[in-house]
């Protein structure tokens, strides 16, 4: 096999394992110049064709993992349970209030 086969297979094995949508937390960041934070959780945008994972970080980055340099774990059932509760939480307490979708006053 050669190097062009083991990339694209590497890249499909990529985008089965880790769909758009799939939640993600990072344990280390491979970054010198601006790393992502350990710990942070973040949403898969997509998988690129040679495998690079772009993410939509919960902190507002877009930083993309690279599989192989960086350390990061698919979030656990239980885990995406927990978020999913405390979602449902700040929703119901208006924690997650956007100014955009206010009244709009007139004067």
């Amino acid at each position: 096999m050669n190097e062009f086969d083991r990339m694209r297979r590497t890249a499909e094995h990529m985008k089965q394992t880790y769909p758009p949508g799939t939640r993600i937390q990072l344990d280390h960041m491979e970054d010198p110049w601006a790393p992502v934070p350990p710990g942070t959780r973040g949403t898969v945008q997509y998988v690129d064709d040679i495998g690079q994972i772009g993410m939509q970080w919960d902190n507002g980055r877009s930083l993309s993992l690279v599989p192989g340099e960086d350390s990061f774990r698919k979030l656990t059932d239980a885990e995406l349970t927990e978020e999913q509760e405390q979602n449902n939480q700040n929703n119901l307490n208006g924690d997650d209030f956007d100014e955009d979708e206010g009244p709009v006053l007139s004067m």
